[in-house]
């Protein structure tokens, strides 16, 4: 009974008040309004990477070139660990093993060779390591480095820094537009700010190098720095001239 009571309550309230069968409220004016939208950039420093490091070997049967590869793989992590990486930061992502065929007009496919393919990524936590990385493993077997990117880790601040950007833009042309028009701008009405566009990735595709026992130089590493955007939509009180 008391939750009837509370409906019926509630259903009075919200009911129009009518006086003589007629809507007795004032028709609301539209508030003029100036719709803008903003863009914010603020340049990261990337302060990680991962790399995707890859041991391909081909023999006559499929378990012959796996024996190699696994050998070849397993010297590959070995050389990573000494360098400090944990087992948290090194995983298996991908193994391939495939036919190599010969094709002749007229037969059927032949087999020649089996291919298999061990991939690994490896996320680094400072950037310096990158170069000795992929020295590293190409000197441990590697022969493909099918990925490098940089990311950073902490993109708060910088994601903050470009919506005050966004804003801040947006206030600007909403003030210029308030001018063109021939009045002045108000209150600030809503803000809707959209998800930021973090940096995108930077592939980077390398050769293997010539085994044998040559000296070989670093590989040198320069990450750059990478534009986080973020776009804010704005709707400002217009306040027409008199």
């Amino acid at each position: 009974m008391k939750q009837a009571a509370k409906l019926l309550g509630a259903l009075v309230i919200l009911a129009p008040l009518t006086v003589h069968g007629q809507d007795s409220r004032a028709p609301i004016e539209p508030i003029p309004q100036i719709a803008v939208i903003g863009r914010g950039e603020v340049k990261v420093s990337p302060d990680r990477a991962t790399l995707q490091i890859s041991v391909q070997t081909r023999a006559t049967s499929a378990a012959a070139a796996a024996t190699e590869n696994a050998n070849k793989q397993q010297s590959v992590i070995a050389a990573l660990r000494t360098l400090g990486l944990g087992g948290d930061q090194l995983s298996t992502i991908n193994y391939n093993v495939y036919p190599e065929q010969r094709y002749e007009q007229g037969k059927e496919p032949v087999i020649v060779a089996y291919n298999v393919t061990n991939t690994i990524l490896v996320d680094l936590r400072q950037l310096s390591q990158v170069g000795p990385v992929i020295d590293a493993a190409l000197s441990h077997g590697a022969n493909m480095i099918t990925s490098l990117q940089f990311y950073a880790s902490n993109t708060e601040t910088a994601r903050r820094s470009a919506i005050t950007t966004a804003i801040e833009k947006a206030r600007a042309d909403a003030e210029a537009a308030a001018r063109a028009a021939h009045g002045s701008l108000g209150t600030l009405l809503a803000i809707d700010i959209g998800p930021y566009s973090p940096p995108p990735p930077r592939p980077m595709m390398m050769m293997a190098r010539a085994a044998g026992g040559m000296a070989q130089a670093d590989t040198p590493i320069n990450p750059g720095a990478e534009t986080l955007s973020v776009e804010v939509s704005t709707r400002w009180r217009f306040i027409p001239g008199q």
